[in-house]
């Protein structure tokens, strides 16, 4: 009898355990995404990094490159495009990014105003789909201010913002969405892990037909200011190199192998690039400079930042390397001679820099590293650098056209550009009512305390040292 109530206890255990593990099971099968908490805070850490690299980090480093008269009329772009483009981000520009989709072409309207972006895991990924909309948000900041660099010293505070506004909205979010948010660029197979098309080619691209479009400044080349905070230039420099562990490691979307993976190759094409840019300085000039360094490492980071994900360390030693010596070559020789006048080097580096990276990472590229990926070149399959190299033509045409029509369409109803006199007084003074430097004279003469005529011999700038004009 004994041994009967046992035998039955034991098959209802199991009846038990069988029904109880039934649903658990179907559950999990049904369940697309869940939350996990390690990489919800690594994508929270990310995007912080990116805001430090933007806020203090791109706006100490281009407003230590103007003159003295507008580094906090730079520094303004810098925080304008952060605050103003976060609004169009949650208003309209995720939604147009990364919505359901229409025909691979346009992400929608379905997350307007942030409509259906919760804490809820975003599909196919273990973070919340309103931590992923705002780190997006800052590549898509970030992105707009490095345009201001291409029209520094010169542009309306007025014009930037409505720019801005125009520029994110049709530019960068279709964009986005082509290459990131399940367009026709993406089921094509391109790959972009962090940016090298829809961030780093809009922006320099972009600069040098905003130059165009508004014109070189009064002063260039013969009169042009130096850099006049060499210190600020370094210091928002390193801001950037931190805060690109966010940008390209956070672009794994998750905490783990593949973002510990980003990070070394980030870091080692950095090294690369600083250490060519140094080399070919001393051997061609007699002399490595600072700033010569510190802009092959940039060169480094922007041509590493659509590969970081898909290379191997080891490649990551020509990608950083190579993008000193193209960049160097457009600083040196391409903007020498034809003469355009892209305040920061913008083009130079980041447009340059990022369709070197865009077809390096289809030379590279590795499903060894990354399975997710595509084989490059150099693992037999030739097509991927066709690939990339549609991805960088529609990335350049979109850019140029964009942007051309976006300033031409806002001087119907104003000028580009500041008056002449407005441009020699500064732009700190005359657009903001603001001195950097409020020295005793600047304080009771309401003038910056710097003779506006002091301008550098003909020449010094652009035959010394073009890079010392930023990145």
């Amino acid at each position: 009898m004994l041994k009967s109530w046992k035998k039955y206890l034991s098959i209802a255990s199991w009846v038990t355990l069988l029904f109880t593990a039934l649903p658990l099971t179907a559950f999990a099968e049904g369940e697309t995404a869940v939350v996990d908490t390690g990489d919800t805070t690594w994508i929270i850490v990310a995007t912080v990094l990116v805001m430090f690299m933007f806020m203090p980090g791109l706006a100490l480093f281009y407003g230590g490159l103007v003159g003295q008269r507008n580094i906090l009329s730079t520094v303004m772009h810098s925080l304008s495009a952060f605050v103003i483009v976060t609004l169009v981000w949650v208003l309209w520009g995720y939604s147009f990014a990364f919505g359901p989709g229409v025909s691979g072409v346009f992400g929608g309207f379905e997350f307007i105003g942030f409509q259906h972006v919760g804490v809820d895991a975003k599909d196919g990924l273990t973070i919340p789909h309103l931590i992923f909309a705002m780190y997006q948000g800052m590549f898509a900041a970030i992105t707009t201010a490095l345009i201001s660099g291409g029209v520094a010293e010169r542009i309306k505070f007025n014009v930037w913002v409505i720019f801005a506004v125009l520029w994110v909205t049709f530019v960068y979010a279709p964009m986005a969405f082509w290459a990131w948010g399940g367009g026709w660029l993406s089921k094509l197979g391109g790959l972009d892990f962090a940016g090298g098309t829809v961030v780093h080619i809009l922006s320099g691209v972009s600069a040098l037909v905003a130059a165009l479009v508004v014109g070189k400044r009064r002063s260039f080349p013969n009169r042009t200011l130096p850099p006049h905070n060499l210190i600020f230039f370094m210091i928002g420099a390193m801001c950037l190199w931190f805060g690109w562990f966010g940008f390209n490691a956070g672009s794994a979307l998750a905490s783990g192998g593949l973002a510990s993976l980003a990070v070394v190759t980030t870091q080692v094409a950095a090294a690369a690039g600083g250490v060519l840019w140094m080399v070919m300085e001393w051997r061609l000039r007699g002399k490595a400079t600072m700033v010569g360094g510190v802009t092959g490492v940039i060169a480094g980071l922007v041509a590493i930042t659509p590969a970081a994900g898909f290379v191997s360390v080891l490649s990551a030693i020509p990608i950083g390397a190579l993008a000193s010596v193209i960049c160097y070559w457009g600083l040196h020789v391409v903007k020498a001679k034809l003469q355009y006048d892209d305040s920061l080097d913008v083009f130079g580096i980041h447009g340059i820099g990022g369709i070197w990276g865009a077809i390096a990472t289809g030379i590279f590229a590795s499903t060894k590293v990354n399975p997710a990926g595509a084989d490059g070149l150099i693992h037999g399959n030739a097509k991927q650098v066709l690939i990339q190299c549609v991805d960088v033509l529609v990335a350049i045409g979109l850019a140029a056209v964009g942007t051309f029509v976006i300033l031409k369409a806002i001087s119907l109803f104003t000028t580009l550009r500041v008056s002449e006199e407005q441009e020699l007084t500064g732009l700190d003074l005359s657009l903001h009512g603001e001195n950097a430097y409020n020295t005793f004279e600047a304080m009771n003469s309401g003038i910056p305390a710097r003779p506006q005529t002091e301008y550098q011999p003909a020449g010094t700038v652009l035959t010394a040292s073009p890079e010392m004009k930023g990145v």
